[in-house]
């Protein structure tokens, strides 16, 4: 990957459609088509490599039909321009995170005074504790 900190341009592989929104907004939602559907076809996409391909039918498998296509929605602003800025906006992030390589984890040995300091602390709630409680007879 010689792009790692440069966002790909899918704009040119993107299928976008409009469609009339759902939910709030009254008269405006029942006629004007503001929700906007982007579909970004991985199998044939020219800009990813096959490495970057795999990664992201493994990572995005939810979002990703039987057709290859990663099909992201955006339907919560009011104009169809906003709403399509959003869902790319949107696409790019997901694949952005989905491509991005997690560091691996470094166990560490916990030191003794770290566990010392753990079980005395550990003690003296107990001690603490036992205090409140009324004396046997």
């Amino acid at each position: 990957m010689s792009d790692k900190n440069q966002t790909k341009d899918f704009t040119n592989e993107l299928t976008i459609s409009a469609s009339r929104s759902s939910g709030s907004g009254g008269q405006n939602v029942n006629k004007v088509n503001t929700k906007v559907e982007v579909r970004l076809n991985i199998t044939d996409s020219n800009l990813l490599s096959d490495e970057e391909k795999a990664l992201l039918f493994e990572k995005l498998t939810n979002k990703i039909n039987k057709l290859g296509e990663l099909i992201v929605v955006a339907q919560s602003e009011r104009t169809q321009l906003q709403n399509k800025e959003r869902a790319i906006e949107k696409l790019n992030l997901l694949i952005a995170n989905a491509l991005k390589v997690e560091k691996k984890r470094k166990k560490i040995k916990i030191p003794r005074s770290v566990k010392e300091k753990r079980l005395k602390d550990k003690k003296l709630k107990s001690e603490k504790k036992d205090k409140r409680k009324p004396p046997e007879m």
